[in-house]
């Protein structure tokens, strides 16, 4: 009697497994379809006539030399906020990780209208103009809209890897005398690297891929501040499906890349 039991338990334990397993091949095929027909609809020559244009190139250039220096600035302050969030308690410190975390809740277009009206023709704002930054429908906007977009991505992944790291090591190292500051830099940094890797790989594509925020804080302007998602934007606007499209499989690509090497860079944390 006893075995029939285990024996109809597990045959629902079997059939609950297919059918999660089911549920997710099926929304797996559905990705794959959509981002295959991406790669499928476009002509190949129209493709690389895209790529030789002077707008994909303007596109281009700009996309990485914003993306990288706003990647730069976004681990400049998430290694020293994912640290802080991850070791010390303080008074509000929950407030503090909520605000840090409210932009990956926020759509993007808000994100945007909320930076817009802080650095318009605000007290914040004259003090960056009086400082020489501009960051209102100009290049320097579309760094502080990949910045803010990016910064919450890099400070969670970072704060989750010191959570890992056993803070025993670092304790280890100020009982030998060194400062905080020496092991921060000797101890916790290079057990982190791993996680400096991915948190570095995501915001860059963050900062690649933002749209709605350089849309309201930097203009959509056609090669001035046209980063790859407002060339896709502006040429679905026009009705150039060959560039659209061609702008889509680059963003694709260079999402697809910052998976990899996230998920390679996870499987050795």
């Amino acid at each position: 009697m006893q075995s029939l039991k285990d024996k109809h338990r597990a045959g629902k334990t079997n059939a609950f497994k297919v059918s999660l397993i089911f549920v997710s091949f099926i929304i797996t095929a559905v990705l794959v379809l959509a981002i295959g027909a991406l790669f499928m609809v476009p002509d190949i020559k129209d493709v690389w006539e895209s790529l030789k244009s002077e707008e994909m190139i303007f596109s281009l250039k700009l996309s990485m030399w914003t993306g990288l220096l706003s990647t730069a600035l976004v681990m400049v302050f998430a290694l020293p906020i994912g640290y802080t969030l991850s070791r010390f308690q303080f008074i509000g410190k929950g407030f503090v990780k909520t605000i840090i975390d409210l932009p990956v809740a926020f759509p993007e277009l808000v994100l945007g209208l909320c930076l817009l009206l802080l650095f318009g023709n605000t007290f914040v704002g004259n003090i960056f103009k009086s400082l020489g930054f501009q960051f209102v429908f100009t290049t320097q906007g579309i760094v502080a809209a990949q910045f803010f977009t990016a910064l919450p991505y890099a400070c969670r992944i970072m704060k989750s890897t010191f959570d890992y790291i056993d803070p025993r090591m670092e304790f280890v190292s100020r009982s030998l005398g060194y400062s905080m500051f020496e092991t921060f830099m000797n101890v916790s940094l290079p057990l982190a690297r791993n996680g400096i890797l991915a948190s570095t790989v995501i915001a860059f594509a963050r900062c690649i891929g933002t749209f709605g925020t350089v849309l309201i804080l930097a203009g959509g302007t056609y090669m001035k501040t046209e980063v790859l998602p407002i060339t896709l934007y502006l040429n679905i606007s026009y009705g150039n499906m060959g560039m659209a499209l061609t702008s889509g499989i680059v963003l694709m690509v260079v999402s697809f890349a910052a998976i990899y090497i996230f998920e390679r860079t996870e499987v050795s944390l």
